[in-house]
């Protein structure tokens, strides 16, 4: 059955949905309450539903692929990575789900092209360590997220928040030769933001975390994606961009995974330094 099609309004006799928060190449998120807590009095009763987007359902193991993005997150915490609670099935319309924390706010993708100069460096500054705090805890915990790009990025009065882990990968996993879902068979990586090495049939890895997330700090601060480049064709750097950040940001946007010579950590120190001498030039 579809996600979207002839859903029900009530699932698992307890989560109530009402109304949809976001659609991406997977999945579907819908914001619904939870009627049990409710029942019980709990404050906020909120919850962000996820299920498997039209094409998706018709696949046999889809529901693993579900389960797999669950399983990755559940033992995450952290403030700007987004919190998943239960994995459930609702047995009678046979549709199987996660439920995770409403997330106010707007994704990148949305709020981009209201910045078309970029953004200045005092709001620019604190998202970029934001994000990179988050995947920089998510690789340390063994977890790739697969498929960073602005619109699974969400700004909220919280700061930043990463989310969708659908093309996500356990690395512990690969090292240990364990069988798992080979997600480049979806092809649902977006071009503009997926590491070279991704889109040509390579294997999740941090330095393709590493590519996506620069690729978002690039259109923060410059107001345009970087596009696609041939040989060593070099950037403009954005001029909301400290001189003291280009060259690591230059580093990590390298089409070649083998001149990627910096990492997250050594990515978000270059953006928390806080020398003066940026402005121009």
């Amino acid at each position: 059955m579809s996600a979207v099609t002839a859903l029900p309004c009530l699932l698992a006799g307890r989560y109530q949905l009402e109304r949809i928060l976001g659609t991406g190449g997977m999945g579907v998120v819908y914001r619904g309450r939870d009627l049990l807590h409710e029942a019980f009095g709990e404050p906020d009763c909120r919850v962000a539903v996820k299920l498997l987007g039209d094409t998706l359902s018709l696949c046999a193991d889809a529901h693993v692929l579900l389960y797999s993005e669950f399983a990755l997150t559940r033992s995450l915490r952290h403030d700007h990575v987004v919190r998943v609670f239960s994995f459930e099935v609702d047995t009678d319309h046979q549709l199987a789900f996660f439920t995770m924390e409403v997330m106010p706010g707007l994704t990148l993708d949305r709020m981009l092209p209201e910045c078309p100069q970029g953004l200045p460096w005092h709001a620019l500054q604190p998202m970029a360590l934001q994000l990179l705090d988050a995947l920089d805890y998510t690789h340390r915990q063994g977890v790739l997220h697969g498929d960073v790009k602005p619109a699974n990025i969400m700004m909220g009065e919280q700061g930043v928040r990463l989310f969708d882990f659908g093309l996500g990968h356990a690395e512990v996993q690969a090292r240990a030769g364990l069988p798992s879902l080979s997600r480049s068979r979806l092809n649902a990586w977006t071009p503009a933001y997926a590491a070279p090495e991704l889109l040509a049939g390579g294997a999740p890895s941090a330095s393709a975390d590493l590519y996506g997330a620069a690729c978002v700090l690039y259109e923060l601060a410059e107001g345009r994606r970087p596009g696609n480049r041939q040989g060593h064709q070099r950037l403009p750097r954005p001029r909301q961009l400290p001189r003291h950040c280009w060259s690591s940001l230059c580093s990590a946007l390298a089409m070649d995974p083998e001149q990627r010579t910096v990492g997250i950590a050594e990515l978000r120190e270059a953006f928390a330094d806080r020398r003066r001498r940026w402005f121009l030039g």
